[in-house]
């Protein structure tokens, strides 16, 4: 079976001499959630356009589900639904009928019963009628939502879908994310809030300066390069560490009263034993213990720290 999305050596070069990406090969496979991490200016709506076929690549292939996305234009492109970043809604139509034109636009037929269960979907039914320039704004990213659903795309892409949504509508929008996906439907997604694609994606890419430097399984990525830290609060605070202690790495507190110790969690042996046998030895004496594990937002920061 072919990948949903194959992207094969691909390179933009804008005409000023800019090299928005370099050499990108990426599969994403059908009935995943992909997301797609980036700081801003790292090429991740230079991608999505370029695989969307809204922007020509200076080099590579892209493939959608097989067909090539310049030479069988029209097939690739059905197979897509696009939700854009940007809120660019036809102000002066209703909510029904934008929808609805959207459709057609891929020469799919008339279909009520469909636009009608997109709509509901999104609760968006109650607004049918009304003109998008009524809407809220996350009303209107709500609508670029249920247009780019309205030909029944087997692939989505949700370029900043939740970004100036509030809280309790971000929720309802992974819900239908998640119903998508359940039917089969390919997603991905970029997202600034890096705690959406650690709860929803399965598979993380990174990118940086135009290129993918990681694409990996979001659970081996967090076992990979997850860091868990040991915190103990000490009984009394302390100036400095002391010099038996050196070898463990720790970290001191601003005000002395804890100590940090970093370990890898995939290591034989984590050294917490060692080290606080070596406390006891140091007279060092502490009152609580706790533990953190590291976020995909540490990691991703980690990751673009070290592309730079």
């Amino acid at each position: 079976m072919h990948p949903a999305i194959s992207v094969n050596n691909v390179s933009k070069v804008y005409a000023g001499g800019f090299e928005a990406l370099k050499k990108i090969n990426l599969d994403i496979n059908h009935g995943e959630i992909f997301a797609l991490l980036g700081p801003n200016g790292a090429g991740k709506t230079t991608l999505i356009s370029l695989i969307c076929g809204i922007v020509n690549a200076t080099e590579g292939s892209v493939m959608v589900d097989g067909h090539d996305i310049h030479s069988d234009f029209r097939a690739a492109r059905a197979m897509i639904g696009l939700v854009p970043q940007e809120l660019t809604t036809d102000a002066f139509e209703t909510v029904w009928a934008t929808v609805t034109f959207s459709r057609g636009l891929f020469g799919k037929p008339a279909d009520p019963g469909h636009i009608e269960h997109v709509l509901k979907s999104l609760s968006l039914w109650d607004k049918k009628d009304d003109k998008i320039m009524t809407l809220s704004g996350g009303m209107k990213r709500r609508v670029l939502i249920a247009k780019a659903l309205a030909h029944e795309p087997q692939i989505l892409f949700l370029d900043e879908p939740t970004a100036g949504v509030d809280v309790e509508l971000r929720k309802a929008m992974w819900n239908v994310v998640r119903s998508l996906r359940a039917s089969g439907v390919t997603i991905i997604l970029t997202t600034h809030y890096i705690e959406e694609a650690e709860e929803m994606a399965d598979r993380i890419g990174v990118i940086s300066h135009g290129e993918i430097i990681l694409v990996q399984g979001k659970n081996e990525l967090m076992q990979k390069l997850g860091k868990k830290q040991l915190t103990l609060q000490l009984h009394e605070s302390i100036e400095q560490i002391p010099a038996a202690l050196s070898e463990y790495g720790l970290e001191l507190s601003e005000d002395g009263d804890e100590l940090i110790y970093t370990y890898d969690t995939r290591g034989e042996r984590t050294g917490i034993t060692a080290l606080l046998a070596d406390l006891s030895q140091a007279g060092v004496k502490f009152k609580d213990i706790s533990t953190t594990q590291s976020s995909l937002e540490d990691i991703f920061v980690s990751l673009v720290r070290n592309a730079a």
